[in-house]
């Protein structure tokens, strides 16, 4: 497994734009209304049978063709309505988390490119389905709703499953330590993007796919919420998951970056790791 040296948080950074404690403030601010009707749909309708006809309809990857590059500007037309800490199109969120690893790793390229493309399945809206069903924070369906689960004590009363004698379990469906890979998560963006990744054979390390895969666990990447459901191998990959967070997360600033002054380079990642037409 590739080491990780852990870099200055870009929170603490000149560029991050505000406090660290202001992000992901889920009880106030201007855009709450938006974020919690989002969380409110997503957590009535994210069931295991919701989940699994998802995941049977894009785990194919039969939709079209496209680069990555013409995924990433799809993303132009897309403001995350999760989002308490954004009010601008992804695609610019994308480049921001990029260069923001770029500065911090500017020997590992690969986790660059990592950076530009780990929200690139809400490419999921573009094709029709609605946000709560592509976006936010996710969480293990089939099993008890964890307490650090954003909006859990307002959001869970109309979905069933949280009535189902086994899914309402510590456990649920799961066995102690079967691994977040045999785990169900809300359907999102993150698995999504990973089986694209996937289905394409994208030329990344193990670790790029891990931190696509779950890089919206919060409960569980910031909160500590579901070991029970871990393996050791969950637990090492845990850090390069928090790497990620941190830029995902304190790049986010008004400033937008200059998007054609960087395409050349990410451009050349894409050519190296995943080019051409891709399979979604």
């Amino acid at each position: 497994m590739r080491s990780l040296r852990a870099e200055a948080d870009p929170s603490e950074g000149p560029e991050s734009g505000k406090a660290k404690a202001e992000y992901r403030n889920y009880t106030e601010g201007k855009l709450l209304d938006r974020v919690y009707n989002t969380y409110l749909l997503m957590h009535t309708h994210q069931t295991v049978d919701f989940v699994r006809k998802k995941s049977a309809k894009y785990g194919p990857c039969s939709l079209r063709k496209m680069s990555v590059m013409e995924a990433l500007e799809l993303l132009d037309q897309l403001v995350d309505e999760s989002d308490p800490d954004v009010d601008f199109p992804n695609s610019y969120h994308a480049y921001q988390t990029a260069e923001g690893i770029r500065r911090a790793h500017p020997d590992k390229d690969w986790f660059h490119l990592v950076g530009l493309l780990h929200d690139l399945g809400k490419v999921l809206v573009l094709f029709g389905e609605p946000q709560w069903a592509v976006v936010g924070d996710t969480f293990p369906v089939g099993c008890k709703v964890q307490k650090s689960v954003v909006f859990r004590d307002s959001t869970f009363h109309d979905n069933p499953d949280t009535r189902d004698p086994l899914y309402s379990t510590e456990y649920g469906m799961y066995q102690p330590h079967c691994g977040l890979e045999n785990v169900l998560m809300s359907w999102g963006h993150d698995e999504y993007m990973y089986r694209v990744m996937k289905f394409n054979s994208f030329a990344l390390p193990k670790e790029a796919f891990y931190m696509v895969r779950f890089h919206s666990f919060y409960p569980w990447h910031t909160h500590g919420d579901y070991r029970h459901l871990c393996t050791e191998e969950d637990l090492r990959m845990l850090p390069w998951v928090r790497e990620l967070n941190k830029f995902d997360l304190y790049t986010k600033q008004e400033e937008l970056p200059d998007v054609q002054q960087l395409r050349g380079y990410y451009q050349s990642l894409i050519d190296k790791y995943c080019p051409g037409q891709l399979c979604w």
